[in-house]
C-alpha cells in the first residue's frame, strides 16, 4: 500500500500536472483524478503526453472517480455507460486498475429490497465494462447515524452490507471502497477488516474524528486528519491492512475546515506529515 493524495477532500483546487506536482514535492505515492480531466489533456495532448506526466514524476494514478452518475435519471445513467469503455482503456492505457464511487445509506422512495435490486441493476453493466479493461470497481458505504436517519427507507451503511452487494453485483471486480470514518461510525471494528481479503478491498480512506462527539451524532462532513484526535484506531486499521497484504492506494479524507482554510501548500503539507504519522515502521 502506498500514501495516495486527492486534492479535492483538502479543499485544494489543482489541475492533474498540479496534482502530480504537489504528490511528487510532498512523498505521495499516488493521486486520485478525474478521468474526464485526463480525457481532455489526452484529446489535445496525446495519451502518451498524459502518462508521461506520471510516469516522470514517479507519481501512481491511484484510482479515478466513477464517471457515472447512476443515482438518478435513466438517460443520463445510459449515456454515462455509452462513455465508459473509452474512459476505461484510458484509464488502463495510464497504468490505473481501481475507480471507486459512495452509495447513499437511504432513499425516500425505494424500501431496502427495491433499492438493492435498483443498485444491481445499475453498477452490473457498468462494473462488466470496467472489468474488461481490468479495472476494479469500489463502493463506500456511509456510516453515520446522521447520514439515514432523515430518509424514509434505509439502505446498506455497513462493511458486511456492501460486500453483500458487491456479490450480489457478481462480475468478479467489486470491492469496498473501505473507509476508517465509516466503518467507525457504523460501529464497525478493525477486527472486520482482518477476515477481508486484499481482494475485497480497492481503495482505503483515513481521517479521524472530533474528539467529544458520540459515535451516532458524528456528522459526515465534520472530520480530521488522520491520527489527529485519536478517537479512532487507525494504528490498528492500518495494521489490519498490512496483515490482510492490501496494496492499493491510502488516501486522507480529512474533511475538515481547518485544512480547508490554509493555503494549498500548507494543506497538502500537513495532510502529508499525517499520513507520515499513522504510516506503519515495518
Amino acid at each position: 500500500m502506498y500514501p495516495n493524495l486527492n486534492t479535492g477532500a483538502l479543499g485544494v483546487q489543482a489541475t492533474l500536472p498540479g496534482q502530480i506536482d504537489l504528490a511528487k514535492r510532498h512523498g505521495f505515492g499516488g493521486i486520485d483524478f478525474s478521468i474526464t480531466e485526463a480525457q481532455s489533456l489526452a484529446a489535445s495532448q496525446g495519451v502518451a503526453a498524459v502518462k508521461a506526466l506520471f510516469d516522470d514524476a514517479g507519481i501512481r494514478p491511484g484510482s479515478f472517480g466513477f464517471p457515472v452518475e447512476y443515482r438518478k435519471d435513466e438517460m443520463i445513467w445510459r449515456e454515462g455507460l455509452k462513455a465508459l469503455p473509452d474512459q476505461a482503456k484510458l484509464a488502463r492505457d495510464l497504468g490505473c486498475d481501481r475507480s471507486a464511487t459512495w452509495l447513499l445509506p437511504g432513499d425516500n422512495e425505494r424500501d431496502l429490497r427495491a433499492n438493492f435490486r435498483f443498485h444491481v441493476e445499475r453498477l452490473r453493466p457498468a462494473a462488466l465494462i470496467l472489468a474488461d479493461y481490468g479495472i476494479r470497481f469500489g463502493l463506500e458505504f456511509i456510516g453515520p447515524k446522521t447520514s439515514r436517519v432523515s430518509r424514509t427507507y434505509r439502505f446498506l451503511y455497513t462493511l458486511e452490507g456492501m460486500l453483500a452487494l458487491a456479490a450480489a453485483i457478481d462480475t468478479g471486480n467489486v470491492g469496498l471502497l473501505l473507509d476508517l470514518w465509516h466503518l467507525y461510525a457504523a460501529h464497525g471494528s478493525n477486527d472486520q477488516v482482518l477476515e477481508l481479503k486484499n481482494a475485497d478491498v480497492v481503495v482505503v480512506h483515513v481521517n479521524d474524528a472530533p474528539a467529544g462527539v458520540p459515535i451516532d451524532e458524528q456528522l459526515d462532513n465534520v472530520r480530521a486528519l488522520p491520527g489527529e484526535t485519536g478517537v479512532m484506531d487507525i494504528a490498528g486499521f492500518m495494521a489490519a491492512l498490512q496483515a490482510i497484504d492490501y496494496d492499493g492506494p491510502v488516501t486522507a479524507e480529512p474533511f475538515s475546515r481547518r485544512v480547508r482554510e490554509l493555503p494549498a501548500e500548507e494543506a497538502v503539507a500537513v495532510t502529508a506529515a499525517s499520513m507520515q504519522k499513522i504510516w506503519p515502521r515495518r
